[in-house]
């Protein structure tokens, strides 16, 4: 009797498994697939077998698909059917249960999804305001003694939520330097932080709009807030590439102490605050690119003319460089230019940082 009850779970665990892996592709060369449809982009498809486990096909190469259960078919006039595929003459058929079967070229064909792959698919067009995020931290510590005694250290924080429609960037950094022989100075203290919206109108266009914040006090700068409203443009939009246009206009308003010695005897030393309002255009460009698996290089590149003292402008340029060691750390190199034509007396134009160390990287 055991034995019986042996063999008929035996029959029923084979026949639930021909259930489960139940999908069919053909190839080109006349090899046929057998297995579970996860997903597919149009460009590659991913069955999951049951020895093999997923496995990836080019697309091009399916001559024909055959499923008993629903999959979610999105199709390039926007139009998503959901049930049953076969093929036909090089035509995808879905049994849609709304209504007549729905056929279309191979070749329209933008995304196949299980439920599963669906349901994540759906989610990650509208996730919440926690969800979503990518970013990194970016640490540099140096320390020297002996003939030299100073001290630096750099602190860098980005995150970006991107969704189907629209993108929200965050970021801060800090660089503080000192110099501790013979008479103690400070080599460097910025701060920096800012926040963009980016609105998607087509695939091409985008309008944005930002808020950036900066002091330096070397440049005798306090504070300096810029908001800016404009339209941008994706002039390159890959995997591993992309170049962003961008230009509209802002408003800026500046905040400086100035110091002045008199000539008086005895000399006489007082600070006043020099506050610039001014509205400016902002003209920039951004590009990001992958080196292979692990090296990321960004750049950013802004002008902004002053429109309210022609001649008056300030530019800004910053290149960095991640390269992965692991999942979550990295190597980081930065280098930031920052140009002021009409700052203090007595303070230069031109603040250049270049600053290295460890990356931390997090996706939520």
């Amino acid at each position: 009797m055991l034995r019986k009850v042996e063999v008929v779970a035996l029959i029923a665990f084979l026949g639930l498994s021909s259930v489960v892996f139940a999908d069919q592709i053909t190839l080109k060369n006349g090899d046929h697939l057998t297995g579970a449809i996860v997903k597919s982009d149009g460009k590659t498809l991913v069955l999951h077998t049951e020895f093999a486990g997923d496995v990836t096909v080019q697309f091009a190469a399916i001559t024909q698909i055959t499923t008993d259960h629903p999959l979610h078919v999105a199709l390039s006039n926007g139009q998503t059917v959901v049930g049953p595929i076969t093929t036909t003459d090089g035509k995808l058929e879905v049994a849609s249960k709304s209504g007549a079967p729905v056929e279309a070229p191979k070749e329209s064909v933008v995304a196949i999804r299980n439920d599963a792959d669906q349901v994540a698919y759906e989610k990650a067009l509208h996730p919440s305001l926690l969800e979503g995020w990518n970013g990194g931290a970016n640490v540099g510590f140096s320390l020297t003694r002996g003939n030299s005694q100073t001290e630096n250290l750099s602190l860098a924080f980005t995150a970006a939520r991107a969704t189907k429609d629209d993108k929200l960037s965050l970021y801060t950094n800090a660089v503080y330097g000192t110099n501790q022989l013979a008479t103690p100075s400070t080599t460097a203290n910025t701060e920096a932080g800012g926040i963009r919206y980016d609105r998607n109108l087509n695939p091409r266009m985008f309008a944005f709009v930002g808020a950036d914040f900066m002091s330096n006090a070397l440049q005798d700068l306090n504070l300096r807030s810029v908001g800016s409203v404009g339209l941008g443009y994706h002039a390159i939009k890959s995997d591993k590439t992309t170049l962003d246009f961008l230009a509209g206009g802002n408003f800026t308003d500046e905040n400086y102490t100035e110091t002045v010695t008199t000539t008086t005897t005895p000399p006489t030393t007082y600070s006043y605050k020099v506050v610039h309002n001014f509205g400016a255009l902002t003209l920039g460009e951004e590009l990001t690119h992958k080196f292979g698996k692990s090296t990321v290089l960004a750049e950013k590149l802004y002008f902004y003319p002053d429109l309210t003292q022609t001649g008056e402008y300030r530019g800004t340029f910053d290149l960095g460089l991640v390269t992965k060691i692991s999942k979550w750390l990295g190597w980081q190199n930065q280098f930031s230019d920052i140009y002021v034509s009409n700052p203090p007396e007595g303070t230069k134009q031109n603040d250049v940082v270049l600053t290295t160390g460890l990356n931390f990287s997090f996706t939520h």
